[in-house]
Protein backbone atom coordinates (compact mmCIF):
# COMPACT_ATOMS: atom_id res chain seq x y z
CA UNK A 1 0.00 0.00 0.00
CA UNK A 2 1.24 3.54 -0.87
CA UNK A 3 2.04 5.43 2.17
CA UNK A 4 -0.03 8.35 2.73
CA UNK A 5 1.32 11.92 2.19
CA UNK A 6 1.47 14.37 5.22
CA UNK A 7 1.88 18.43 4.39
CA UNK A 8 3.05 20.03 7.30
CA UNK A 9 3.79 23.68 7.56
CA UNK A 10 6.18 25.20 10.20
CA UNK A 11 8.16 22.07 9.90
CA UNK A 12 11.55 23.97 10.83
CA UNK A 13 11.21 23.70 13.69
CA UNK A 14 8.74 23.37 17.19
CA UNK A 15 5.76 21.53 17.00
CA UNK A 16 5.99 21.50 13.00
CA UNK A 17 9.27 19.43 13.39
CA UNK A 18 8.09 17.18 16.13
CA UNK A 19 5.43 16.17 13.81
CA UNK A 20 7.62 15.65 10.73
CA UNK A 21 9.91 13.34 12.81
CA UNK A 22 6.93 11.70 15.11
CA UNK A 23 4.84 11.06 11.58
CA UNK A 24 7.98 10.33 9.28
CA UNK A 25 8.92 7.25 11.77
CA UNK A 26 4.97 6.26 11.37
CA UNK A 27 5.74 5.18 7.65
CA UNK A 28 4.24 8.68 6.67
CA UNK A 29 5.16 10.32 3.22
CA UNK A 30 6.02 13.69 4.80
CA UNK A 31 6.30 16.85 3.64
CA UNK A 32 7.88 19.63 5.87
CA UNK A 33 7.19 22.93 4.44
CA UNK A 34 8.68 26.25 5.71
CA UNK A 35 10.22 29.43 4.70
CA UNK A 36 13.66 27.54 4.15
CA UNK A 37 14.30 24.25 3.39
CA UNK A 38 14.71 21.62 6.39
CA UNK A 39 16.47 18.32 4.62
CA UNK A 40 16.15 15.29 6.33
CA UNK A 41 16.73 11.57 4.65
CA UNK A 42 12.94 10.83 6.51
CA UNK A 43 11.08 13.34 4.76
CA UNK A 44 10.90 15.79 1.88
CA UNK A 45 10.61 19.21 1.88
CA UNK A 46 9.11 22.41 0.39
CA UNK A 47 9.77 26.25 0.37
CA UNK A 48 6.45 27.76 1.69
CA UNK A 49 5.59 31.61 3.10
CA UNK A 50 2.22 31.14 4.23
CA UNK A 51 1.86 35.06 4.27
CA UNK A 52 2.18 34.77 0.43
CA UNK A 53 -0.74 33.79 -2.10
CA UNK A 54 1.79 32.88 -4.60
CA UNK A 55 4.23 30.76 -2.47
CA UNK A 56 1.44 28.59 -1.04
CA UNK A 57 -0.07 27.77 -4.56
CA UNK A 58 3.05 26.92 -5.68
CA UNK A 59 4.35 24.84 -2.59
CA UNK A 60 1.04 23.03 -2.61
CA UNK A 61 1.20 22.26 -6.42
CA UNK A 62 4.38 20.96 -6.27
CA UNK A 63 3.71 18.54 -3.53
CA UNK A 64 0.40 17.26 -5.39
CA UNK A 65 2.93 16.74 -8.99
CA UNK A 66 5.42 15.64 -6.76
CA UNK A 67 3.40 13.04 -5.16
CA UNK A 68 0.22 12.18 -6.44
CA UNK A 69 -1.63 13.80 -4.35
CA UNK A 70 -1.99 15.02 -0.27
CA UNK A 71 -3.99 12.91 2.37
CA UNK A 72 -3.02 14.84 5.26
CA UNK A 73 -2.32 18.35 5.89
CA UNK A 74 -1.11 19.29 9.50
CA UNK A 75 -0.76 23.68 10.07
CA UNK A 76 1.84 24.42 12.56
CA UNK A 77 3.33 27.42 10.72
CA UNK A 78 2.81 30.68 13.17
CA UNK A 79 4.67 32.80 15.93
CA UNK A 80 3.43 34.85 18.68
CA UNK A 81 2.86 38.79 19.13
CA UNK A 82 2.89 40.02 23.05
CA UNK A 83 1.79 43.52 24.34
CA UNK A 84 -0.69 45.62 25.56
CA UNK A 85 -3.67 45.85 22.75
CA UNK A 86 -3.76 50.13 23.34
CA UNK A 87 -0.05 49.90 21.95
CA UNK A 88 0.44 47.29 19.43
CA UNK A 89 0.78 48.66 16.24
CA UNK A 90 -2.53 47.85 13.93
CA UNK A 91 0.66 46.60 11.46
CA UNK A 92 2.23 44.34 13.81
CA UNK A 93 -1.67 42.61 14.64
CA UNK A 94 -2.59 42.39 11.04
CA UNK A 95 0.84 40.35 10.55
CA UNK A 96 -0.19 37.85 13.31
CA UNK A 97 -3.81 37.36 12.30
CA UNK A 98 -1.85 37.16 8.49
CA UNK A 99 0.46 34.31 9.63
CA UNK A 100 -1.44 32.35 12.26
CA UNK A 101 -5.24 32.56 10.79
CA UNK A 102 -4.63 33.84 7.12
CA UNK A 103 -2.02 31.65 6.74
CA UNK A 104 -3.69 28.44 7.37
CA UNK A 105 -6.45 29.57 5.39
CA UNK A 106 -4.28 29.98 2.21
CA UNK A 107 -2.48 26.59 2.99
CA UNK A 108 -6.07 24.34 3.55
CA UNK A 109 -7.92 26.16 1.05
CA UNK A 110 -5.36 25.17 -1.66
CA UNK A 111 -4.80 21.62 -0.87
CA UNK A 112 -8.83 20.97 -0.23
CA UNK A 113 -9.02 19.21 -4.01
CA UNK A 114 -6.49 17.31 -3.25
CA UNK A 115 -8.01 16.68 -0.28
CA UNK A 116 -11.87 16.00 -1.00
CA UNK A 117 -10.43 13.66 -3.78
CA UNK A 118 -8.87 11.39 -0.89
CA UNK A 119 -10.78 11.88 1.44
CA UNK A 120 -8.71 13.21 3.71
CA UNK A 121 -7.92 15.04 7.10
CA UNK A 122 -7.07 18.13 7.85
CA UNK A 123 -5.11 19.23 11.61
CA UNK A 124 -5.04 22.67 12.59
CA UNK A 125 -2.91 23.41 15.67
CA UNK A 126 -5.14 25.98 17.94
CA UNK A 127 -3.99 26.55 21.44
CA UNK A 128 -5.62 26.67 24.72
CA UNK A 129 -5.09 30.89 23.92
CA UNK A 130 -7.45 29.98 20.88
CA UNK A 131 -10.04 29.40 23.82
CA UNK A 132 -8.73 31.19 26.58
CA UNK A 133 -8.04 35.33 26.35
CA UNK A 134 -4.43 35.51 27.05
CA UNK A 135 -3.94 39.02 28.47
CA UNK A 136 -0.86 41.06 26.36
CA UNK A 137 -1.44 38.61 23.94
CA UNK A 138 -4.48 39.55 22.32
CA UNK A 139 -3.54 39.20 19.24
CA UNK A 140 -2.14 36.02 18.94
CA UNK A 141 -5.67 34.70 20.93
CA UNK A 142 -8.01 36.47 18.13
CA UNK A 143 -5.68 34.76 15.69
CA UNK A 144 -6.35 31.16 17.88
CA UNK A 145 -10.03 32.35 18.19
CA UNK A 146 -10.72 32.98 14.47
CA UNK A 147 -9.10 29.88 13.31
CA UNK A 148 -11.47 27.89 15.82
CA UNK A 149 -14.48 29.49 14.79
CA UNK A 150 -13.53 28.90 10.58
CA UNK A 151 -12.64 25.13 11.41
CA UNK A 152 -16.10 24.65 13.03
CA UNK A 153 -17.94 26.20 9.99
CA UNK A 154 -15.38 24.49 7.59
CA UNK A 155 -15.96 21.15 9.18
CA UNK A 156 -19.75 21.09 7.90
CA UNK A 157 -18.67 22.03 4.41
CA UNK A 158 -16.42 19.02 4.33
CA UNK A 159 -18.46 16.29 6.16
CA UNK A 160 -20.28 15.39 2.95
CA UNK A 161 -17.01 15.29 1.21
CA UNK A 162 -15.56 12.78 4.28
CA UNK A 163 -13.20 15.25 4.76
CA UNK A 164 -12.31 15.66 8.87
CA UNK A 165 -10.61 19.07 10.53
CA UNK A 166 -9.31 18.56 14.12
CA UNK A 167 -8.19 21.76 16.25
CA UNK A 168 -5.40 20.67 18.50
CA UNK A 169 -5.19 23.04 21.32
CA UNK A 170 -1.32 22.83 22.79
CA UNK A 171 -0.80 24.71 26.63
CA UNK A 172 2.64 25.37 27.23
CA UNK A 173 5.31 22.93 25.58
CA UNK A 174 9.50 24.26 25.40
CA UNK A 175 9.64 24.98 21.83
CA UNK A 176 11.31 27.94 20.29
CA UNK A 177 8.04 29.57 20.06
CA UNK A 178 9.34 31.84 22.91
CA UNK A 179 12.54 32.67 21.72
CA UNK A 180 10.51 34.00 18.54
CA UNK A 181 7.85 35.65 20.56
CA UNK A 182 7.84 39.90 19.22
CA UNK A 183 6.83 41.77 21.90
CA UNK A 184 5.87 46.01 21.97
CA UNK A 185 8.26 47.75 23.23
CA UNK A 186 6.93 50.18 26.01
CA UNK A 187 7.39 53.78 26.64
CA UNK A 188 8.50 54.44 29.82
CA UNK A 189 5.27 56.44 30.49
CA UNK A 190 3.03 53.27 29.60
CA UNK A 191 0.65 52.59 31.83
CA UNK A 192 0.42 48.45 30.78
CA UNK A 193 3.99 48.36 31.30
CA UNK A 194 4.06 46.55 34.51
CA UNK A 195 0.93 44.01 34.33
CA UNK A 196 2.32 43.23 30.80
CA UNK A 197 6.26 42.51 31.95
CA UNK A 198 4.26 40.40 34.66
CA UNK A 199 1.92 38.23 32.75
CA UNK A 200 4.08 37.56 29.56
CA UNK A 201 7.41 36.86 32.41
CA UNK A 202 4.97 34.22 33.39
CA UNK A 203 4.23 33.20 30.12
CA UNK A 204 7.84 32.34 29.23
CA UNK A 205 8.31 31.24 32.62
CA UNK A 206 5.45 28.71 32.10
CA UNK A 207 6.71 27.73 28.23
CA UNK A 208 9.89 27.21 29.45
CA UNK A 209 9.07 24.55 31.89
CA UNK A 210 6.87 22.74 29.47
CA UNK A 211 7.03 19.35 28.12
CA UNK A 212 9.22 18.79 24.64
CA UNK A 213 6.58 18.91 21.72
CA UNK A 214 6.74 15.14 20.69
CA UNK A 215 3.75 14.71 22.58
CA UNK A 216 1.87 16.85 20.63
CA UNK A 217 2.88 15.10 17.67
CA UNK A 218 1.73 11.83 19.24
CA UNK A 219 -1.80 12.98 19.25
CA UNK A 220 -1.55 14.39 16.13
CA UNK A 221 -1.03 10.89 14.86
CA UNK A 222 -3.60 9.52 16.51
CA UNK A 223 -6.00 12.01 14.96
CA UNK A 224 -4.61 11.16 11.73
CA UNK A 225 -5.73 7.06 12.22
CA UNK A 226 -8.69 7.69 14.56
CA UNK A 227 -12.01 6.53 12.84
CA UNK A 228 -14.14 9.18 14.37
CA UNK A 229 -11.37 12.19 14.68
CA UNK A 230 -12.15 14.56 17.59
CA UNK A 231 -13.21 18.28 16.90
CA UNK A 232 -10.99 19.39 19.10
CA UNK A 233 -8.03 18.15 21.46
CA UNK A 234 -6.63 19.84 24.15
CA UNK A 235 -2.63 18.85 24.73
CA UNK A 236 -0.55 19.72 27.87
CA UNK A 237 -0.72 20.04 31.75
CA UNK A 238 -3.18 18.92 33.45
CA UNK A 239 -4.13 21.87 35.53
CA UNK A 240 -4.54 24.00 31.93
CA UNK A 241 -6.84 21.45 30.72
CA UNK A 242 -8.88 21.62 33.62
CA UNK A 243 -8.88 25.64 32.31
CA UNK A 244 -10.32 25.02 29.43
CA UNK A 245 -13.07 23.07 30.38
CA UNK A 246 -13.85 25.47 33.31
CA UNK A 247 -14.49 28.18 30.98
CA UNK A 248 -17.16 26.46 29.66
CA UNK A 249 -18.94 25.94 32.90
CA UNK A 250 -18.11 28.46 35.34
CA UNK A 251 -19.77 32.02 35.54
CA UNK A 252 -16.97 34.09 34.02
CA UNK A 253 -16.21 36.47 36.77
CA UNK A 254 -15.55 32.86 38.57
CA UNK A 255 -13.23 31.69 36.04
CA UNK A 256 -11.41 34.84 35.65
CA UNK A 257 -10.74 35.21 39.39
CA UNK A 258 -9.56 31.52 39.35
CA UNK A 259 -7.21 31.99 36.30
CA UNK A 260 -5.93 35.32 37.57
CA UNK A 261 -2.32 33.83 39.14
CA UNK A 262 -2.10 31.61 36.49
CA UNK A 263 -2.28 34.15 33.46
CA UNK A 264 -0.26 36.71 35.22
CA UNK A 265 -2.70 39.36 36.35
Amino acid sequence: MDKKVVLITGASSGIGLACAVHLAAQDYEVVGASRRTTPDEAWTSVVMDVDDDASVAEAVGQVVRDHGGIDAVVTCAGWGLAGPVETTPLAEARAQLDTNFFGTVRVVTSALPSLRERKGRIVLMSSIGGVIGLPFQAYYSASKFALEGWAEALAWELKPHGVHVTLVEPGNFHTGFTGARRTVPADADDPYATAAAKAIATMERDEAAGAEPAGVAAVVAKVLTASRPPRRLSVGPAGERVGVIAKRLLPNRLFEAASASSLGV
